[in-house]
């Protein structure tokens, strides 16, 4: 069954739409990405022009991450306090992302930096998790114990502490800021959420519990 789609100006198949938002709201409440990492490349790959592509998908992350904050929210596994922190820098992040996004759609090269990003991104982040998997994989053959996760040095000596009891923490709120304003960033130019860069980084570089993180990640998504 196929639907027009008049802003892209191409015919998909409406059953292969409802499929993959599905596949990606799963992956969304599991692991706290918006999911449009995945879905923006594939709406490249049914035809659906980058820069549509882009802004259409930040609709279906807004539906896939609120539902699954919801469901986390209930289990009290959202930190609230970081989250607003992530916002405030998400929300100044995607004004200055906006400004980018125009001047290379005017510029006539807006498909070519949209495709360079995910390529760039996805494989940094990629490249990364892959040698995270080999080391813990290492160190369960050789049964060693690995230590937990916390916040690097260099975050523990930045001013501005706030403490985040939801994540036992007491650190600078510098670095949230920081984070969520890149991501706002990457989400006005690449249609995504910034899941897959920000729950890394919750975890790898302010050290906050696992559980804590893909709450507070989706949380910080809808907005």
């Amino acid at each position: 069954m196929q639907i027009y789609l008049p802003i892209a100006e191409i015919s998909v198949n409406i059953f292969l739409l409802i499929g993959l938002g599905g596949i990606v709201g799963i992956l969304s409440g599991m692991f706290g990405v918006g999911g449009g990492f995945l879905m923006t490349p594939l709406l490249f790959f049914i035809g659906i022009p980058p820069a549509v592509a882009v802004a259409s998908e930040a609709n279906q992350i807004l539906g896939a991450s609120f539902s699954g904050a919801i469901a986390h929210f209930r289990r009290k596994n959202v930190d609230l306090k970081m989250g607003f922190l992530l916002i405030l820098g998400g929300v100044l992040g995607s004004i200055f992302g906006v400004e980018i996004f125009r001047i290379f759609k005017d510029l006539g090269q807006l498909e070519l930096i949209i495709k360079l990003c995910y390529v760039l991104f996805l494989g940094i982040i990629g490249i990364i998790m892959f040698f995270e998997s080999l080391k813990a994989l290492s160190y369960k053959s050789r049964n060693i114990k690995l230590r937990k996760t916390r916040h690097h040095s260099w975050v523990q000596g930045l001013p501005l502490k706030m403490r985040f009891r939801a994540s036992n923490l007491y650190i600078s709120s510098i670095p949230a800021v920081f984070i969520g304003f890149f991501v706002g960033i990457l989400a006005s130019i690449m249609g995504i959420g910034g899941g897959f860069i920000i729950v890394p980084a919750m975890i790898y570089i302010l050290g906050m519990p696992t559980k804590v993180v893909v709450g507070t990640s989706l949380f910080q998504i809808i907005f």
